[in-house]
């Protein structure tokens, strides 16, 4: 078990040491992830429940939300 797991390590990181063009792609990749994840969360997706003291609160509001129906 343990020379397959070693010959997948050897291979992935041979892989990586030719790499030329794949680590630009790759930081373009994490660059687009941190950008998902960090930025736009803090813009489109704040966090409503902060402004609820306690559990009780919290979960009656998102109960509320979920059972009452929009207005059209």
């Amino acid at each position: 078990m343990w020379q397959i797991a070693v010959r997948i390590y050897r291979f992935y990181r041979d892989g990586f040491r030719q790499m030329t063009v794949g680590r630009t792609l790759w930081l373009l990749v994490l660059l687009k992830l941190f950008i998902l994840f960090a930025i736009l969360r803090l813009f489109f997706f704040p966090d409503v429940l902060n402004r609820f003291p306690s559990e009780e609160e919290r979960n009656d509001f998102v109960l509320e939300q979920l059972t009452t129906l929009p207005n059209d």
